[in-house]
């Protein structure tokens, strides 16, 4: 049309429709006759029609886009959540755009503050540094979904994990097998709520069960949890003397990084000490030996989280929020010995999750 854009008027004209028809074809409206939506579509293509996304934006106070804001990409689990979310994002026609905090509480701060909410329709949060303390801020005014274990009952619907639960079933493992001298790397001292406090919980209940005592020589403090941290805190422990026969890293990266500091001492995976991680990220299923770990169910947190955020963005009503657990389970490979060299991963556990309803708080979306 000689430079002159095309109109929706301009496509209804050739198809022999109304606007609105032409509207309700390029917006997926499903209840159109197949023989209408085809003389509409062929138009479209004919002419050369591009929907003005930005016009329809404005009217509909919609971007079509989520933002998904984590501490820190180098880790693997963020990583392949992130991943997860954009997948199940797709799902809805909705694009990601990811924002890291780097574990810092004023960047953290920031996202909840609503100064860049304007670019996206919702909010998908896994804090770090804020925690119960800082619950206020979490009541904003644009759609969110918390996720992580940093802060419980904010006025948001939360997606969370079966950490105690995992954390003593991993432990029962390791002690199933035989071991007695059961090491966790990646302890906080002092830590009330986060992943460490509840993995630890999770740790202390199942040495309780399976009748072995506690020893704090086996406590393995480590900051940030990274492959680093990992190794270096297994090799602190291995040069004090520690007798170890088993190992529960509380996270897979320092799982990785605790599998080097064995290996540099001629230790041998799982014949003298046995290990175990969480999260289950893929990483783990390429070392040597391939490392069992916790599989806390990220794809489920990533398709669970993106749902309830599109039902927060679509919502009109006042309604209660909710707090997800997925179902958890444990992934058996060689570092365990449930499985001999170069044999599949098998499920040896598994913990079931929920839904509950989170009815101290209710809101207008």
């Amino acid at each position: 049309m000689s430079g002159v854009p095309v109109t929706m008027h301009d496509v209804a004209v050739r198809a022999g429709v109304s606007i609105k028809t032409v509207s309700n074809v390029v917006n997926g409206y499903p209840h159109i006759r197949p023989e209408t939506r085809e003389r509409v579509e062929e138009a479209i293509e004919h002419l050369g029609y591009r929907l003005n996304t930005t016009a329809r934006n404005l009217r509909t106070r919609r971007t079509d886009m989520i933002t998904l804001a984590v501490p820190e990409l180098s880790l693997p689990y963020f990583a392949e959540l992130a991943d997860s979310v954009i997948r199940a994002a797709e799902q809805h026609g909705l694009t990601v755009l990811i924002e890291q905090t780097s574990a810092s509480k004023e960047r953290e701060m920031e996202v909840l503050s609503g100064k860049r909410r304007h670019l996206t329709d919702g909010l998908l949060f896994s804090p770090l540094e804020l925690g119960q303390d800082d619950i206020e801020l979490f009541s904003v005014d644009f759609p969110l979904v918390v996720l992580g274990e940093r802060v419980f009952d904010a006025p948001a619907d939360h997606v969370t994990m079966n950490n105690v639960a995992a954390a003593k079933a991993a432990t029962l493992h390791l002690a199933s097998l035989g071991r007695r001298r059961i090491a966790l790397i990646g302890a906080h001292e002092g830590e009330q709520v986060g992943s460490a406090a509840l993995r630890t919980a999770g740790y202390l209940q199942g040495l309780e069960e399976a009748g072995l005592p506690y020893d704090p020589a086996l406590m393995g403090e480590a900051g940030l949890w990274h492959r680093a941290t990992g190794a270096e805190t297994m090799a602190r422990m291995l040069d004090a003397g520690v007798e170890v026969d088993a190992v529960f890293a509380l996270n897979d990266a320092m799982a990785l990084g605790a599998l080097h500091a064995l290996h540099a001492r001629r230790i041998d995976v799982p014949d003298d000490v046995a290990l175990i991680g969480f999260d289950d990220i893929d990483d783990v299923k390429y070392s040597a030996p391939t490392i069992s770990s916790v599989d806390p169910g990220r794809e489920q947190i990533a398709r669970t989280a993106v749902d309830l955020l599109v039902e927060r963005i679509a919502s009109t009503g006042h309604r209660t929020f909710r707090r997800v657990v997925p179902d958890s389970r444990i992934v058996g490979r060689e570092s365990t010995g449930d499985v001999p060299i170069g044999a599949p991963e098998k499920v040896v556990a598994v913990q079931p999750g929920g839904i509950e309803e989170v009815a101290v708080h209710t809101a207008a979306s």
